[in-house]
C-alpha cells in the first residue's frame, strides 16, 4: 500500500451516495420544467422538505475496505484480530480471485446500504468497498460550468472513467495493491492524494452503471439489482441535494427531469437482465440479503486453502539453493550462538549478543546489493578506485514482532531508510499464518526491500511476507529476506516459492519437529528478547508469535 495500512480500509457504515448527477430518478414520473409536484402521498412527502439549501455540502470519502470485528484500534493504526488466511498455494502463486460482488440500480436505490449491509453480515475480514463515484472523470472548465448550473449529465456513460474503473477493479481481484482516485464532487475533479486499496477476500462494487460496460460483466461473480420504488427514489434524492448538497427544489426537479430518468431509462433499467439476483425494497429486504450472504459463504468455503501441511512435506532432503547466503561461522559467530542458545542465559545477554550478530548480518547482506565502479579523490590528492551503490532507495520491512528487533542494525548501518511492518500471525484453530495489519511506505515498487525476521521454520510466515511484497509490484529479485535462523524447511520452501529471493542467514538448523519448533533452535526469540511468556501454544519462528 504506498503505506497500504489497515487505516485506509476503514469505512463507516453508512457511506455517503454519489453526486446529485450519478443517480437516476425513477422512471414513471412525468417530464416538465420547474413544475411543481402533483398532489397525493408523492406531493405530501415532496411538501416537507426544506426549500432552502441545508448547510455546505460534506466532503465525499473515497472507495474504501470495510473492516470486520473484531480489531484493535489505536490513534494512528488499525490492527485486524481476524487476519487474512493464505490466498496462494505453497509454490508461491495467487490461487483464488477475490470474489466480486456488484451492486447496480438506480439513483437512491439503497446500493450503500445494501452493500454495507452484505458486509456486516459476512462477517469475514478483508472486504473491500469499491464505489463507481470514485470513477468520474475530471472535468474542464466548460464542463464545471454546465455542472455548476444542473446541465451537466453525471448519468451518461460517458462521464466515467470505464478504462481505469475497469483496470483497478482488475488488479484487486487478483490481489494486487490498488490506488483509487477520490474524486471531490465539489470541484468535480480529482484530489492529488489517491487512496491505496490491498487485501480483498471479497470486493463489494456498487455503481449505477455497475451493468453497463461489458468488460467489467465479466470482472463480477455475483451481480445484484437493487430495485426500489421510483417515489421513494425522488424523495431520497431530493432530501440529500437539498439537505446534503446546497441545492434547491428547482435544480434538482431540472437535473432529474434532464438526465436522471431518462438515462435511468435508457442504460440503468434495461441492466436488470444481466442481474442474478434482483432486490426489491433495497437494504430493508433481509431475506434477499440473507441468501446472497450465505450463496457468499459457499463460495468462500470452497477456497480455503491450507499452506503450513504441504510445507511441511515438501523439499525433503533436497540440497540447500543457490539463492542462500549463510554468514561464515567463525569461532566469534559460533560463540554468540552459543550464548543465545543456551536456555540459561539471562534476558540483558541474549539482546546483547543478538543485537551483534544481527548487525554482522545487516553488514553481509548490503555486500549482495548491486555496487558500481567509483573513482574519487582522496585528501592527499591521489585517486582511489572504489565502489557505490547505485540503484533506487532501500527500504526495510520488519515481520512483527520479532523482525522489528532488527531493525536498529537496519538503521544504524543504512542512513535515511524507510521502513514498513507487517504482522502476520497463526491461526491457532487451523495452523495457518494470517495477515493482520501492514504499512509499507509509497512508492516501494522499485526499491530493494530488506525484508526482517528473527526466526524462520517451516516459512509460512516469510512466504507470505513475500507474497505481499510481490503484490505491491515489488521485483523479486530485489527482495532479501534476512533471519538470524532459519531451518532447512523454512529455506526450501521459500526458495522454491520465490527462486529470485535472496535468503542471507547466520545460521541453518537442520529440523522442525512436529510443533514446527527449529531443532535444536532457539526458543521463542520474541518472548526472550522482550521478556513475555509464551502460552503453551507458542510458536517459534516466522514472527507467528501467539
Amino acid at each position: 500500500m504506498a503505506a497500504a495500512g489497515a487505516e485506509e480500509r476503514r469505512g463507516p457504515a453508512g457511506l455517503e451516495r454519489g453526486p446529485a448527477g450519478l443517480e437516476r430518478g425513477p422512471a414513471g414520473l412525468e417530464r416538465g420544467s420547474g413544475s411543481s409536484p402533483s398532489p397525493g402521498p408523492l406531493g405530501s412527502l415532496l411538501s416537507r422538505l426544506p426549500l432552502a439549501p441545508g448547510p455546505a455540502p460534506r466532503r465525499r470519502t473515497a472507495s474504501q475496505c470495510k473492516p470486520e470485528p473484531p480489531l484493535l484500534r489505536t490513534s494512528k493504526r488499525t490492527i485486524y484480530t481476524a487476519g487474512r488466511p493464505p490466498w496462494y498455494s505453497e509454490t508461491g502463486a495467487p490461487v483464488d480471485e477475490a470474489f466480486v460482488i456488484g451492486l447496480c440500480g438506480g439513483s437512491a436505490s439503497g446500493k450503500t446500504t445494501v452493500a454495507t449491509r452484505i458486509i456486516e453480515a459476512l462477517d469475514v475480514p478483508w472486504v473491500v468497498l469499491l464505489s463507481m463515484d470514485s470513477f468520474y472523470k475530471v472535468l474542464d472548465e466548460g464542463q464545471q460550468a454546465l455542472a455548476a448550473r444542473s446541465d451537466y449529465n453525471f448519468d451518461h456513460p460517458d462521464a466515467f472513467d470505464f478504462e481505469l474503473l475497469v483496470s483497478v477493479l482488475r488488479k484487486l481481484k487478483k490481489g494486487k495493491s490498488v490506488k483509487v482516485p477520490v474524486y471531490d464532487f465539489t470541484t468535480h475533479s480529482r484530489r492529488r492524494e489517491w487512496k491505496t486499496v490491498y487485501g480483498a477476500n471479497v470486493i463489494v462494487f456498487e455503481g449505477i452503471l455497475a451493468f453497463a460496460n461489458k468488460e467489467l460483466l465479466k470482472l463480477l461473480d455475483m451481480k445484484v439489482f437493487v430495485d426500489t420504488d421510483s417515489d421513494i427514489r425522488l424523495v431520497r434524492r431530493l432530501q440529500r441535494d437539498i439537505m446534503e448538497r446546497g441545492r434547491d427544489v428547482a435544480g434538482v426537479i431540472k437535473q432529474y427531469n434532464k438526465f436522471v430518468k431518462p438515462a435511468f431509462e435508457q442504460y440503468i433499467e434495461p441492466t436488470v437482465q444481466v442481474a442474478d439476483i434482483v432486490v426489491p425494497r433495497g437494504g430493508e429486504n433481509f431475506v434477499a440479503l440473507d441468501l446472497i450472504v450465505q450463496h457468499v459463504h459457499s463460495q468462500l468455503e470452497k477456497r480455503e486453502i491450507t499452506v503450513r501441511a504441504a510445507l511441511a512435506s515438501a523439499h525433503q532432503g533436497q540440497p540447500l539453493p543457490k539463492t542462500l547466503s549463510v554468514l561464515e561461522s567463525t569461532p566469534q559467530v559460533r560463540g554468540m550462538h552459543t550464548i543465545i542458545r543456551n536456555k540459561d542465559t539471562t534476558r540483558d545477554e541474549f539482546i546483547f549478543y543478538s543485537k551483534r550478530l544481527m548487525r554482522l548480518l545487516i553488514e553481509h547482506a548490503l555486500s549482495f546489493l548491486p555496487l558500481k565502479s567509483v573513482t574519487v579523490e582522496t585528501p592527499q590528492g591521489t585517486m582511489y578506485e572504489g565502489k557505490k551503490f547505485h540503484r533506487q532507495r532501500i527500504t526495510g520491512v520488519s515481520i512483527l514482532r520479532a523482525g522489528e528487533t532488527m531493525e536498529q542494525a537496519l538503521t544504524a548501518v543504512c542512513k535515511d531508510i524507510r521502513l514498513g511492518k507487517i504482522l502476520i500471525q497463526t491461526n491457532l484453530d487451523t495452523g495457518e499464518p494470517e495477515l493482520h495489519y501492514l504499512r509499507l511506505p509509497k512508492e516501494i515498487s522499485e526499491d530493494y526491500v530488506i525484508l526482517m525476521d528473527s526466526t524462520v521454520s517451516t516459512g509460512a510466515a516469510a512466504m507470505m511476507a513475500v507474497r505481499v511484497l510481490l503484490d505491491h509490484d515489488v521485483q523479486e529479485d530485489r527482495i532479501f529476506l534476512l533471519s538470524l535462523l532459519m531451518a532447512e524447511m523454512g529455506v526450501h520452501s521459500v526458495a522454491y516459492a520465490f527462486p529470485r529471493v535472496h535468503i542471507i542467514t547466520t545460521a541453518v538448523d537442520k529440523r522442525v519437529n512436529e510443533e514446527f519448533h527449529i531443532i535444536p533452535g532457539i526458543g521463542n526469540f520474541g518472548d526472550r528478547y522482550f521478556g513475555t511468556d509464551g502460552p503453551s501454544g507458542w510458536c517459534e519462528g516466522d514472527s507467528m508469535d501467539c
